[in-house]
């Protein structure tokens, strides 16, 4: 899978959306904690309710761009600032953009399975282990994103290699101290993992869908596909979808507008002006965030004996990110197309990743 390896520097508009972003995100794990609904129902809610914050004004806007994201063909180059469908930003070399076609609808769409298999995941795990245990292991996002990039043959500095193996060591010793603690909570630490996995996929499938399609029409395709696969889930297993208390509605509003509209969206609207690295290096704010929420909120500490091991996945997955960054900058930059601004955030985060993130 290709994907840009430079994008644009970054500038006080796109700096103010991850800033909010990273805010955004770090309250989506207290969310679902103090929420009282089953966490496979929480995540449909927030999906679809984005979906209908996003959608009426994707349909109105972007209805040419869902024609040619429906269209056989993987799209084309026309003049400079037009494409097949109407205007186009214009890249910095001035020439147009390729133009979206089926192929890059199909990119939204995995991306929207693999949100689904995120959220399937790493939400059931905040009301598992504690909200500390699970955002940091979620933090392996960036590992494994390295090791989607070396599957793609793209080779790895040593210094990827080395955070590598300090953050799976890490994350065995967290994962150790919860195991002793109970089954509970090492289950939790399990699923946390998965949904790193399928966030880091989530995000690099993001990045290429971006190139060439909006923010607002990836975002309602993506939330879209992830509401109805919670949706089938929470069907077939017999998950009730209402019924919650006052609190927990308010619980399941406040992350739609906030990790949902304000951490995924943004995430993927800032997804066309910087790398998925970056991305990922900046959703390790949300680690220390979630846990002074949680603490300060909800009354939960870190426990102890996974301390040492949260701090190793922390750094190993520093070094990753850092050590990437630094392979990339000697990359040929490639130009990319201009965007529209972002959405405004609506009634109320992500990010879609956003990649909750995570949460």
């Amino acid at each position: 899978m290709p994907v840009p390896h430079h994008h644009r520097p970054v500038g006080p508009l796109t700096g103010g959306v991850l800033a909010l972003a990273v805010l955004a995100v770090s309250s989506s794990a207290p969310l679902v904690a103090f929420a009282a609904a089953p966490a496979l129902a929480i995540a449909f809610w927030r999906n679809l309710l984005a979906v209908g914050v996003l959608g009426p004004f994707a349909l109105a806007r972007r209805r040419a761009e869902f024609r040619a994201l429906a269209r056989s063909g993987t799209g084309s180059d026309g003049p400079a600032g037009t494409g097949r469908d109407g205007p186009m930003g214009a890249g910095r070399d001035g020439r147009a953009p390729a133009v979206a076609g089926r192929r890059e609808g199909w990119w939204c769409v995995l991306s929207g399975v693999a949100l689904a298999a995120h959220f399937a995941t790493w939400m059931p795990s905040v009301q598992l282990t504690s909200v500390a245990a699970a955002v940091a292991l979620v933090a392996t996002q960036p590992v494994w994103q390295g090791l989607i990039a070396r599957g793609q043959g793209r080779r790895l500095p040593p210094a990827v290699w080395v955070g590598v193996a300090v953050a799976v060591g890490g994350a065995v010793l967290a994962s150790g101290a919860d195991f002793a603690v109970s089954g509970r909570a090492f289950a939790g630490d399990l699923l946390a993992v998965a949904g790193g996995l399928f966030a880091a996929i989530y995000t690099a499938l993001g990045e290429r869908a971006r190139a060439t399609v909006t923010t607002t029409t990836y975002t309602t395709i993506c939330y879209g596909v992830c509401a109805l696969i919670l949706l089938v889930v929470c069907l077939v297993g017999g998950v009730p979808l209402g019924g919650y208390d006052t609190g927990t509605w308010l619980a399941i509003l406040g992350l739609v507008a906030g990790a949902q509209l304000l951490g995924h969206s943004m995430f993927n609207y800032a997804l066309r002006r910087v790398s998925a690295t970056t991305v990922s290096l900046l959703i390790l704010l949300e680690a220390p965030g979630a846990a002074l929420l949680a603490w300060a909120w909800l009354g939960q500490l870190p426990r102890v004996g996974a301390l040492p091991g949260l701090a190793l996945i922390l750094a190993g997955v520093t070094v990753v990110v850092l050590g990437g960054a630094r392979a990339g900058r000697r990359a040929v930059p490639v130009p990319l197309p201009a965007d529209a601004a972002p959405l405004p955030a609506g009634p109320g985060p992500l990010p879609g990743s956003a990649p909750d993130r995570s949460a």
